[in-house]
């Protein structure tokens, strides 16, 4: 186990020597087999780690989740920090599921801890079939040929080491190593699409078509990374040549030259100036893009959309005008 992190490490470059690192600690499988290979590695590459667990408060056993974590890291001499969250409460006033309210509350509280500590890197711990089974919900969303990346291995501050290891070879790990991890007993029902991905669909195609298919989208995915680093460099490229002015709250593109491109980089170019100016293109779907492509080219002058509340896209004097709203 141990040999195969270092080897992802190595392909992807995730850890450098002093390197401060903040690990996302639930206390199951996972995340335990993580700090656990990290706290043997960390002399080889000089780390220091700190672990960050956070409650959700929707389980019973969550304090004893906290608890577990908090006792290893002590015996082990490393720092940890906790934090609770009605999840639920979260999700009820934001208007979203509770998934997506945990998610947020989880990558706010890492980033936190990151600051705090002046860390540099945050360790999560998604292996081989999480990776799996995002690839398949994004394919039944239809994000496209983004979306077949799944979960990449390194993404800005976030690195995943374990991204190349499948679950039965976590799970083994940690009874060779004695971790014995807490186990989340909703992982086992199915009231989520991730759970039913897991625990219903993924079972089936293994037994009626293809017992690889872990692997088989791994690889899938690999492929797809290929091609998309290829076509990132060219809306790059083409970024740089279009652009006329970029400050935080506008960026201005060359309207002209922007119609002559093919439409799969118009594409392309429109979500990577979102992401330039908000660091995010959520809420942005094809067909937001589709009449941004169809006010360009129609080249009529002061004609503008709102995507949503924060962005405004104008077509004024021959140049395109991603506006910042907020």
């Amino acid at each position: 186990m141990e040999e195969i992190v270092l080897n992802t490490i190595k392909k992807y470059n995730l850890i450098n020597n002093g390197d401060k690192i903040v690990v996302a600690v639930s206390g199951g499988p996972d995340s335990m087999c993580l700090l656990n290979v990290l706290k043997n590695i960390r002399e080889k590459f000089n780390l220091e780690l700190f672990v960050a667990h956070i409650n959700h408060m929707i389980r019973d056993e969550a304090i004893e989740d906290e608890n577990f974590v908090k006792k290893f890291c002590e015996e082990k001499g490393i720092e940890f920090y906790s934090k609770s969250i009605d999840v639920k409460k979260l999700a009820n006033n934001s208007k979203i599921g509770v998934e997506e309210a945990g998610r947020i509350a989880r990558y706010d509280f890492f980033d936190e801890i990151l600051d705090y500590t002046n860390s540099n890197k945050i360790a999560i711990a998604h292996n081989k079939n999480d990776k799996a089974e995002t690839i398949i919900m994004n394919f039944m969303r239809g994000s496209g040929i983004t979306g077949l990346k799944g979960i990449e291995p390194k993404r800005k501050k976030y690195i995943r080491p374990l991204i190349e290891c499948e679950r039965t070879e976590i799970e083994n790990y940690c009874k060779e190593k004695n971790l014995d991890p807490r186990i989340d007993k909703t992982n086992f029902e199915n009231e989520y699409t991730r759970n039913k991905i897991r625990n219903v669909l993924i079972p089936y195609i293994k037994k009626e078509f293809n017992p690889n298919i872990i692997n088989t989208l791994n690889r899938l995915s690999e492929l797809v990374g290929e091609e998309e680093e290829y076509i990132e460099k060219q809306v790059e490229r083409n970024f740089e040549n279009l652009k006329l002015v970029e400050t935080k709250k506008e960026i201005v593109l060359d309207l002209k030259k922007f119609n002559k491109l093919e439409k799969v980089i118009k594409s392309r170019l429109v979500l990577y100036t979102i992401m330039s100016i908000f660091g995010t293109t959520k809420g942005i779907e094809k067909v937001h893009v589709d009449d941004i492509i169809k006010l360009c080219d129609n080249n009529i002058g002061n004609k503008y959309l709102t995507p949503n509340k924060n962005i405004k896209v104008l077509v004024k004097d021959h140049k395109i005008y991603f506006l910042d709203q907020r």
